[in-house]
């Protein structure tokens, strides 16, 4: 009767040891992985292409892998006259995210982008001048625009900074619906009523990527931790219930597992006394 029992502990034991080994490293996989999102890893990269053409995000800072090694995409429309200089492309997210990724309600997304623009021509009868615009979505849901009319457009480098406060649209965003920017611009180039190879007439359009040591090109979120639904947590992952679920993955299932197995042990032990 004592072996038993003492095979009986020994079996609980081992149930717990494995199960809490086990469920922290399946859950803390995307946390690991350095182009995912987390709260120690809340910034998002732009990279990309040498002609913009291929812009691309994620969350590894030290990863230029696939970028322009000159640090920028550019297109240039060089000695044509009355060129519109148009541009209108969409910076995604490389990969899925693994798991969802849930932002403070009262915190701010902050994008941070630098470029050089070299479009000064005259807006005068039918010519399209629309300054440059930036669009953030959540998949393809739009959830934020903004225009910049400041923007040089004389061929020097410019910086633009764009603070969006959180709404409930942006509290979440799931794995099938990664943050996506897009960059819209359309301004007349140079002209010239003589011959564009005397004088300087066309344009160019400029967007510099993220490379190691530049914070420029990257977008900040305040990540939050959150909890599952159903283990305490509210929005943010609060209170006692939420700091032990983000601490331990897992440590609900384990004491579950552990409860239910002391009850099996009990039953037996007082079936047998009776």
């Amino acid at each position: 009767m004592q072996t038993q029992r003492t095979a009986q502990a020994f079996g609980l034991a081992l149930l717990l040891a494995l199960s809490a080994i086990a469920a922290p490293a399946s859950a803390q996989d995307a946390v690991q992985d350095p182009k995912q999102p987390s709260v120690d890893n809340p910034h998002m990269h732009i990279y990309g292409n040498d002609d913009l053409s291929n812009c691309f995000a994620h969350f590894d800072g030290n990863d230029t892998t696939g970028s322009a090694e000159q640090g920028y995409g550019e297109e240039v429309w060089p000695n044509q006259n009355g060129q519109q200089i148009e541009m209108d492309y969409t910076c995604k997210m490389e990969e899925s995210f693994k798991e969802d990724m849930y932002l403070n309600s009262n915190g701010t997304i902050q994008i941070l982008l630098n470029f050089n623009i070299d479009a000064d021509g005259d807006c005068t009868g039918d010519r399209k001048c629309e300054n440059l615009n930036l669009t953030l979505y959540k998949g393809t849901f739009e959830v934020a625009r903004q225009e910049f009319p400041s923007v040089d457009r004389s061929g020097q480098d410019d910086t633009v900074i764009w603070d969006i406060n959180i709404d409930n649209n942006m509290t979440r965003f799931n794995r099938t619906e990664e943050p996506q920017l897009r960059v819209e611009y359309s301004y007349p180039g140079y002209d010239n009523i003589l011959p564009c190879f005397a004088f300087y007439c066309g344009g160019s359009f400029r967007m510099y990527y993220h490379t190691p040591g530049n914070d420029s090109a990257e977008v900040e979120f305040p990540v939050v931790n959150q909890t599952i639904p159903g283990e305490g947590g509210g929005d943010n992952g609060g209170g006692i219930g939420g700091a032990v679920s983000d601490a331990v993955p897992g440590f609900g299932l384990v004491a579950g597992i552990g409860a239910l197995a002391l009850a099996a042990v009990g039953a037996s032990r007082f079936t047998r006394e009776e």
